[in-house]
């Protein structure tokens, strides 16, 4: 089948997508990622086509309203809706969608006829279990987690609102509103997998039949990839070190957190490496710590004692993949959630949330994860049951059932 893969955002967003788009293509299909801008020498790297969607250059750093924040955004996902139709060439067999993009492809499996699989990264279906993920609201028990689970998608509906009718009229296809684009897909039980694992999130007990979880998918990373030699030689002149990293959150806050990140390593008594990321970490302080930018986290997490990280589900992942400790300082979107959840399976100690961070802090919950075994141990059981979990093979079957 001619694949194209659809998603949109930060490097978190996207980088799954290449792992399962290199598993898609060596079961013989021919597999192409639209992204947000930037992201081609990761598509191909990984044997993929890359097709660039209109990347976000709002800057939000000004934002004072909610309001006005729902309005960017808003028209973010009508230059992304039309930035997917103007990718999907003719010939295209399958669409696979994101949570961001599902939204806007529905419309376009409709109007050209051809089926769709959601692969979200993210639970977004309510459920008595929790509460969703972007509310970072804690348990209202199964009622109120499902009645506020129906609300987020019907915040997200209004996000949508414009760009669906904006595509629809593109695509010459009659008024039909996004929430009842949701439910028609919901009521026609069309297939989405979910990419995370359930070592830390269980399949909700409520779920439909059509809503399953995968396992993880994971970035593609070359097999002959290697450490680079200064990242190599800093973890064997030394105890494992921790590493600190935001990702693609905290920009601007480079300093500040750097200083943080220096001074709790330190009091913990530990090496640290500062990923550098959106945030600009850097660390100039002696032989005890290093900076780092991009470092595949499969080869590196594994070799370190803890990590200090946003809690973004990619960077989550990662770490308890690896059997480590973490210390987590969400910062927004589904981050609190993520954190949460390490917290309630005993692999990292209580979110610190990011504008409470403290070097104090910090350095308590670093002593903490790494001097008490428990944390490890968690993160180690977790491990092992991901090493059970083969969630691009389960992608790879349900694209095979469609072929039927």
């Amino acid at each position: 089948m001619r694949i194209l893969i659809a998603t949109a955002g930060s490097r978190g967003d996207v980088a799954p997508y290449t792992g399962l788009g290199a598993a898609l293509r060596q079961a013989g299909h021919e597999v192409a990622l639209a992204a947000t801008e930037g992201f081609a020498p990761s598509a191909e790297s990984a044997g993929l086509d890359f097709r660039p969607l209109p990347a976000d250059h709002r800057s939000h750093g000004n934002v004072q309203h909610k309001r006005d924040l729902l309005r960017a955004a808003s028209a973010f996902m009508t230059d992304i809706g039309g930035g997917i139709a103007d990718v999907v060439t003719e010939g295209t067999d399958l669409l696979l969608l994101s949570a961001t993009t599902a939204p806007l492809g529905w419309h376009l499996t409709q109007a050209l006829g051809i089926p769709s699989l959601g692969a979200y990264l993210q639970p977004t279906a309510p459920t008595g279990d929790f509460a969703p993920t972007v509310t970072g609201a804690r348990s209202l028990g199964r009622a109120g987690n499902r009645a506020l689970g129906r609300f987020a998608l019907r915040m997200a509906d209004r996000v949508y609102e414009p760009a669906v009718k904006h595509l629809r009229a593109r695509l010459l296809l009659p008024p039909l509103t996004a929430a009842r684009m949701r439910r028609q897909q919901y009521e026609a039980r069309r297939p989405v997998l979910h990419g995370f694992s359930t070592a830390l999130v269980p399949h909700p007990s409520d779920w439909a039949p059509h809503l399953t979880v995968t396992g993880a998918w994971w970035p593609y990373l070359d097999p002959a990839a290697q450490l680079p030699t200064a990242v190599e030689d800093f973890l064997t002149a030394g105890p494992r070190p921790v590493l600190v990293g935001f990702g693609s959150m905290a920009a601007g806050e480079g300093e500040r957190l750097s200083e943080i990140a220096v001074r709790a390593l330190r009091q913990a008594g530990l090496r640290g490496i500062l990923q550098s990321g959106s945030a600009g970490l850097a660390a100039d302080a002696g032989d005890d710590f290093l900076t780092v930018g991009d470092v595949p986290h499969a080869l590196l997490l594994p070799r370190l004692a803890a990590v200090v990280h946003h809690a973004g589900a990619g960077t989550t992942a990662a770490a308890l993949r690896a059997g480590i400790p973490s210390v987590t300082v969400p910062v927004a979107a589904d981050q609190p959630f993520w954190a949460t959840r390490l917290a309630a399976i005993g692999a990292a100690p209580m979110p610190i949330p990011f504008r409470s961070l403290t070097a104090e802090r910090l350095a308590d919950s670093l002593t903490t994860a790494v001097r008490e075994s428990s944390y490890a141990q968690a993160a180690e059981a977790a491990a092992r049951h991901m090493a059970t979990e083969d969630g691009a093979e389960a992608v790879v079957r349900a694209v095979r059932r469609l072929e039927r």
